[in-house]
């Protein structure tokens, strides 16, 4: 039989497709823009047959009807990363959260230590070879595609083709759904403030010709892209990637001609963006994806000269401990990939690690720079780990310095109102 025949055999609808979920299953779904939503609110719609399905996934946008609280018998959802869909569920109790660098979440699917029954996947048509697309996200479902049980794809004929480590026969699927419907986009962000343009200028001052660079989403590394125009042979090793991306390659800016690892190429595992980013990634041999096990991990980033990985947090203590994930006792994101970066950056030849964020929170009420991280916190990056720190009054460089000089380099970068009382407290710890 022909992979053709094959593949029209599995075609059903997205109701007969999860009614392969049973009582106890473990689902997991497709992240970021590929949430496949038709499959998670049809197997919703089973919520009255089932109890007790663990539903795992990472960030995503879009549908999240799993994670409601009148489903709480049906589902429970297992947070890889939290995200505005799920946080209210992981406050609840509702939800379970797991702190992981997203290097090793491939490794723990492929181990059994998170569990896969079943993988609600989405990606594009089939090729000439029978071959489909992970289209915008590679990431970690391509090791639960390739452990789980069972696979059920959303066929997507709008769903761009990526290239590189990023396809699955049809012989591995079980059922298939086919759509056309545009992809779920990352909500566009307002114009960069004051704030932000400054620390995106202080950052792109350390940014060389030739680097290769790691950033995430959100108003400060937009603000770092608008201070890059005058840089040459940019590269992009990231665990993923936005717009600003395409608009610094259409610009020339970011060739990749001076990498030391995939010359010529961006290497990502996701895209987070819009209808913009996916027509770049379409058919596009300048870009590959590569699961996050390979993109993320430290000793593979590490390989790129001047690695250049640009993260944000929510605070830093004046030892230099980055609180990244959550607000006091409450989860806010996850570790994501801020530590593989890091770490990655640290032992890349002439590589810099920094860390960017604004100098205070709610309209400037609140000093982001802090003595001690707020009670129930989660340190992050650790503070042997950070580099550089930056926010608009300033960068300090904590590498190799004592802790009373990380002190006062990070009194320096906080906000003026704030700093006498930051020295009284170091002072009080005997830092000062």
């Amino acid at each position: 039989m022909s992979w053709t025949e094959t593949y029209r055999r599995k075609v059903t609808t997205a109701g007969k497709a999860v009614e392969l979920v049973h009582s106890g299953d473990h689902v997991w779904i497709h992240g970021g823009c590929s949430n496949p939503e038709e499959l998670l609110k049809a197997m919703v719609a089973r919520a009255g047959e089932l109890r007790d399905v663990e539903v795992t996934h990472m960030l995503t946008f879009g549908a999240a009807d799993h994670a409601d609280p009148k489903y709480a018998g049906s589902f429970r959802h297992r947070a890889l990363f939290a995200g505005p869909n799920t946080r209210q569920a992981i406050e609840e109790g509702r939800a379970d959260w797991v702190p992981v660098f997203l290097s090793e979440i491939s490794g723990l699917v492929r181990s059994g230590v998170i569990s896969v029954d079943m993988a609600f996947i989405h990606i594009s048509p089939p090729d000439e070879h029978g071959f489909c697309s992970y289209g915008v996200g590679v990431e970690c479902t391509k090791a639960a595609a390739e452990t789980a049980k069972s696979v059920v794809a959303l066929v997507n004929r709008q769903m761009p083709r990526a290239l590189g480590d990023a396809f699955i026969h049809v012989s591995r699927l079980t059922h298939v759904v086919e759509i056309d419907r545009p992809l779920v986009e990352l909500p566009k962000a307002g114009e960069v403030g004051p704030v932000a343009r400054e620390i995106g200028r202080r950052v792109s001052e350390l940014i060389e010709n030739g680097s290769t660079l790691q950033m995430g989403i959100g108003e400060i590394p937009d603000a770092v892209l608008l201070f890059l125009n005058d840089k040459r042979d940019l590269g992009i090793h990231t665990e993923m990637f936005s717009d600003g991306a395409v608009e610094l390659f259409e610009r020339g800016v970011i060739t990749g001609e001076a990498k030391t690892l995939h010359k010529g190429k961006i290497i990502a595992g996701f895209v987070l963006g819009t209808k913009r980013s996916f027509d770049f990634l379409d058919n596009n041999p300048f870009v590959e994806f590569h699961p996050t096990e390979y993109v993320n991990d430290p000793f593979v980033i590490a390989q790129n000269d001047k690695m250049v990985a640009i993260n944000s947090a929510l605070a830093v203590d004046i030892t230099g401990q980055v609180c990244a994930d959550s607000i006091g006792r409450s989860i806010y994101s996850g570790f994501g990939g801020q530590v593989d970066f890091i770490r990655g950056a640290r032992r890349s030849r002439g590589g810099k690690p920094i860390i960017a964020l604004p100098s205070t929170a709610k309209d400037g009420k609140i000093s982001r720079i802090v003595d001690a991280l707020a009670e129930g916190s989660g340190v992050v990056t650790s503070r042997a780990d950070v580099q550089y720190v930056v926010t608009e009054y300033g960068v300090a460089n904590l590498f190799g310095k004592s802790l009373r000089e990380r002190a006062l380099a990070l009194i320096d970068c906080a906000h003026p109102d704030f700093r006498d009382e930051l020295r009284c407290a170091a002072k009080k710890r005997n830092l000062l």
